[in-house]
């Protein structure tokens, strides 16, 4: 009698474990100046939930979505990792566009032995906080293009390909902006070069003519950038009202909505590394930008790099977990580490994105494109680039 009335005990559960949903976090600015970024990212991630859902989910459960709005905010971000953990009993997270807000919160989930994947922030230190051999296990992964990476990139751009070889760089005081200012000055101390002046402003500073005119009397001929939207465009701004005609090459910040409506005409041949670029270059991207239209009900996505890493992050977390056959951390992180299903992205396709001691998938082969602003929207600045992204 007791073994029939466990048996019937669990046919009358399994359904109903079967049918109950597989809990993601998702956090991100969506509101504020980096809103631009974390709203792109989360539309992309509801398109990806929207789709794998419509397929019978993941082991027969529909990924439901734990959305907060960390406002930039690095305190607030690591209280809402905390939240997600210990109330919203998550499984796994995606999102974090602010490396302040990375550095801060990721903690919380590596304590509790559940993966994140990074799907903006692209501070170098993030994936880097928790390796062996201090840590057993690192559960923080990333789908965005590292600083260290982007900084050699527009280091590339400005002095390699352009021939510039006195550059300024001017940063933010965030973390994004120091750590990104830092990568800027090894890629620059490998071609023998130092910057003529480093400049700094702060979030919310609207006047930047102080930090130009010292760049211009330093010689400055090229200015490199690593800050958020806003302040962006007020140093595009800047520079034309003291009538000095000098080029932004930066980080992929440069792509953000409110530096290319907010500098208007003056954001013109602004250059910058993009994982994905809005044009139709293949059938896969026309389709993403086809039913990102149709989900928002918008023409022009914010921020497109941040669409598509948001969308990616949450399809490898899906392949992850079918790979491990359950949810638990330990799992995932495992599967993601020696991921054997291919990802059909819309930044590329991923086979083996992750290792145990490389927890970056965007790299090798997926190196990113040059982007430059061109009437209002971001192009590709050369067609090879435009081929190499038909090709992924």
């Amino acid at each position: 009698m007791r073994a029939l009335l466990l048996l019937l005990a669990l046919w009358f559960c399994a359904p109903a474990q079967a049918d109950e949903p597989i809990r993601i976090g998702v956090s991100g600015p969506f509101t504020g100046g980096s809103s631009p970024m974390g709203v792109s990212m989360l539309n992309g991630i509801r398109i990806a939930a929207s789709e794998i859902n419509a397929t019978g989910g993941v082991l027969g459960r529909p990924i439901e979505l734990v959305e907060r709005d960390d406002e930039a905010r690095n305190e607030l971000g690591a209280q809402i990792a905390q939240d997600l953990i210990r109330n919203e009993r998550v499984v796994a997270a995606v999102g974090i566009v602010n490396t302040g807000v990375a550095l801060a919160s990721q903690r919380f989930y590596q304590q509790a032995r559940i993966p994140i994947i990074t799907s903006v922030a692209t501070g170098s230190l993030v994936t880097k906080q928790f390796v062996p051999p201090q840590y057993p296990d690192n559960y923080v992964f990333r789908v965005s293009a590292n600083d260290t990476l982007q900084a050699e990139m527009i280091v590339q751009e400005a002095v390699d390909r352009s021939g510039f070889r006195r550059v300024a760089i001017l940063h933010d005081s965030t973390n994004y902006g120091q750590l990104g200012r830092d990568d800027l000055q090894v890629a620059l101390a490998r071609r023998d070069l130092k910057p003529v002046v480093v400049e700094r402003f702060n979030i919310g500073d609207v006047d930047m003519t102080a930090q130009l005119r010292r760049a211009r009397a330093a010689g400055a001929e090229v200015l490199l950038t690593y800050g958020i939207g806003p302040e962006l465009a007020h140093i595009a701004n800047g520079r034309v009202a003291i009538d000095w005609d000098v080029r932004m090459v930066g980080s992929w910040t440069l792509s953000m909505s409110n530096f290319i409506d907010n500098a208007g005409p003056n954001a013109e041949d602004a250059r910058m590394p993009q994982t994905f670029i809005s044009m139709p270059v293949s059938a896969r991207v026309t389709s993403f930008l086809a039913r990102y239209r149709e989900v928002t009900g918008v023409e022009r996505i914010p921020v497109p790099p941040a669409a598509a890493q948001g969308y990616d992050s949450l399809l490898l977390l899906a392949a992850a977990i079918r790979q491990a056959g359950n949810t638990e951390g330990h799992a995932i992180r495992e599967a993601l580490e020696n991921l054997h299903e291919k990802v059909e992205g819309v930044v590329t396709e991923y086979y083996l994105p992750f290792t145990r001691g490389d927890h970056e998938a965007i790299k090798g082969n997926h190196i990113p494109f040059v982007g430059r602003v061109n009437q209002g929207r971001v192009v590709f600045a050369y067609d090879e680039d435009r081929q190499r992204a038909a090709r992924r």
